[in-house]
């Protein structure tokens, strides 16, 4: 062989060196083909929509997220994604990855324009929480409810809404049954869609007139800031604030109150804790949402073509980022299983580690969004709504305290956790006190 400049050289493979591809596929794509039924053998995926994960979910996150981190979900065309720096990486990379509209889920993306992040709405909001909330715990504590879930976590925040909206007297009702069905529709069920979508135009229908007379008002509610906005395309409209309201987190704050005093009551030792010093309320509160998040899960889809856990995700792949697997994480929290309000490796932290002091929790609360980008202390902003939403579960929960300091299952109650149907809240939905 005759010695040559070896930055020249190129080698050529003989006929039999070339690699041999499918057609149609790249190489590293002919590595992580999988077909339907060469899945897992420690589970199958039609466990991962059945009444034993609506129940109890934790049994099938924890074989996922120690078998299978990124686990090629068949049935339900999407991956889940387990581990906690996996699901917070997802969660926040908004350069691979995006969340798509609660309006989305309906088939329209158009419908109406979110204005939740308007400063004046953002405003008007916590502003007329922080007004009402007193008022409103107290008038619920004066009916003397029985049952912690139905009369106490699950009216509180619509009776917020009421304050938020500053709605006529007698339309609660209405509005409250109206905007449940419109929040339960963008879950995957046909006629839970269906019926959601109807509810959405009965609360346009609602809101016009409503709209209308506040234009002019100087109100100091939602409504009133809708109303006020100067947009480059014009004026809010009723459909703006209807989808400003679908958009808006519900099941934090209701889910996270039931699931707060489940857990308090259900477990008598940590009840004492907070009975004993009210500051651990807040810690309790933290808690709550690391090991029983109501919001279980959040739906990412990648912008474009993604590599990545091995595998290369296609455009438009959907990824099942998992709370409930991610929050209780060996490798990111000690004896994750139980309920600890004085646990040492809880801290504020947003994903990735970082310490944050917003509110954010170090358990993933996805009903919430990403961490906010403002600083701690804004200038000319509310606190996040991790605050917010902290701040009156706390409240709520001391005043309950202070109106039952010998709270109590009331006997022979067993309650529980689940979900409705599968894909919504995970909370308890009775929970009678003595």
């Amino acid at each position: 062989m005759t010695t040559t400049d070896h930055a020249t050289d190129v080698y050529e493979p003989e006929p039999e060196d070339e690699p041999v591809i499918s057609a149609g596929y790249r190489t590293y794509e002919v590595y992580q083909r999988e077909r339907v039924g060469q899945t897992t053998n420690l589970i199958k995926p039609l466990q991962l929509i059945s009444a034993k994960y609506a129940a109890d979910p934790y049994p099938f996150v924890e074989i996922l997220r120690e078998n299978y981190p990124c686990y090629r979900d068949w049935s339900g065309n999407r991956f889940w994604i387990t581990r906690y720096d996996d699901v917070t990486s997802v969660f926040t990379d908004d350069a691979n990855y995006e969340t798509r509209s609660k309006r989305w889920f309906y088939g329209e993306p158009d419908l109406g324009r979110d204005l939740g992040g308007e400063l004046a709405v953002v405003t008007a909001r916590a502003n007329r929480i922080d007004a009402s909330l007193d008022r409103v715990i107290g008038r619920i504590l004066a009916d003397h409810p029985t049952d912690l879930a139905t009369g106490f976590a699950a009216r509180l925040p619509l009776e917020l809404w009421g304050e938020v909206l500053a709605l006529p007297v007698g339309d609660l009702p209405e509005f409250s049954s109206r905007y449940w069905r419109m929040q339960r529709g963008t879950k995957w069920d046909a006629r839970s869609t269906h019926d959601g979508r109807a509810a959405f135009d009965e609360l346009v229908e609602y809101f016009e007139p409503l709209l209308a007379e506040r234009r002019t008002g100087g109100g100091d509610d939602l409504v009133s800031a809708v109303a006020s906005l100067e947009l480059d395309t014009g004026q809010a409209t009723a459909t703006d604030l209807v989808a400003t309201l679908l958009e808006a987190d519900h099941e934090t704050l209701h889910g996270a109150m039931a699931n707060l005093w489940f857990q308090l009551l259900t477990n008598p030792d940590q009840l004492d804790i907070v009975r004993t010093d009210r500051r651990m309320l807040k810690f309790a509160y933290l808690e709550t949402l690391r090991h029983s998040p109501p919001v279980l899960s959040a739906q990412r889809f990648t912008k474009h073509e993604v590599e990545r856990f091995g595998r290369l995700l296609p455009q438009g792949a959907l990824l099942h980022c998992s709370a409930a697997a991610a929050n209780r994480d060996p490798r990111q929290f000690s004896d994750p299983d139980h309920f600890v309000v004085e646990r040492n490796d809880l801290c504020q932290r947003e994903p990735r580690g970082q310490y944050r002091a917003d509110g954010l929790p170090a358990g993933i609360a996805f009903g919430l969004g990403p961490p906010t980008k403002h600083p701690a202390v804004p200038k000319e902003r509310p606190r996040s709504m991790y605050a917010i939403t902290r701040d009156v579960v706390v409240a709520a929960s001391s005043a309950l305290l202070d109106e039952k300091p010998a709270i109590e299952l009331a006997e022979g109650a067993t309650p529980s956790l689940r979900c409705l149907r599968v894909g919504e809240m995970h909370t308890c939905w009775q929970l009678p006190i003595g």
